[in-house]
């Protein structure tokens, strides 16, 4: 049987995609043992992608080739926009994070670097690259959060964190991005080779800076 074009992408990131679904960052997660200024870190940094993360959906619903892909798309968005986001600020709140404090960090290395390979993926206007990008962003937190052991932590900084990423409409979705990739990415191999593995390097670095 032929190997899937999305698994050929996870087995060109090895070993750096294995070092981010099983980083020190996770397994602390998952047993809701991260240090508050950690986690605090990571919250500020991670919530820094979201205008680009939205710029990169909506290129993605303009270069689609289909209607229902569009329409999935946009449900998603429409996801990030609310559940995703409002974990943000709940999160914000239990850790005392101002707005102050949110916005005078300066973005970290992999903060930068994740917000403009969204936005190179986005401007290409192809379809595959888009995908490709995001099918890191969402394929490889899907990978760790199935991974974590149940029952998860009493709070909710974890717990619903990895919910958001392990749940039937998120699977379902993921699902849908490797079977766009295999469908359009084999004929850009080379371009979505470039943005899958950059992607994946920014991954792993995004956990190491939260301990930085």
């Amino acid at each position: 049987m032929t190997q899937r074009f999305t698994e050929q992408l996870r087995e060109l990131s090895q070993p750096i995609w294995s070092q981010a679904v099983q980083h020190r960052f996770v397994r602390e997660l998952c047993q809701g043992e991260v240090a508050d200024t950690v986690m605090a870190t990571y919250l500020i940094q991670d919530y820094r992608f979201l205008d680009s993360f939205l710029t990169l959906i909506g290129s993605a619903i303009a270069s689609a080739d289909s209607t229902l892909a569009r329409l999935r798309f946009g449900r998603f968005a429409g996801m990030v926009s609310s559940d995703e986001n409002t974990y943000f600020l709940r999160g914000f709140d239990a850790l005392g994070i101002s707005e102050q404090r949110r916005t005078s960090l300066p973005d970290s290395a992999p903060t930068a670097g994740f917000k403009a390979i969204m936005l190179e993926a986005a401007a290409t206007r192809s379809y595959a690259a888009i995908l490709s990008v995001l099918n890191v962003a969402e394929w490889l937190y899907r990978d760790w959060a199935t991974r974590a052991p149940r029952p998860l932590p009493e709070n909710f900084l974890y717990a619903e964190w990895v919910t958001l990423h392990d749940n039937p409409d998120f699977n379902a979705f993921v699902d849908f991005l490797r079977e766009e990739l295999d469908r359009v990415g084999p004929a850009e191999r080379d371009r979505c080779e470039d943005f899958f593995l950059r992607a994946v390097t920014l991954e792993k670095a995004f956990f190491d800076a939260a301990y930085d």
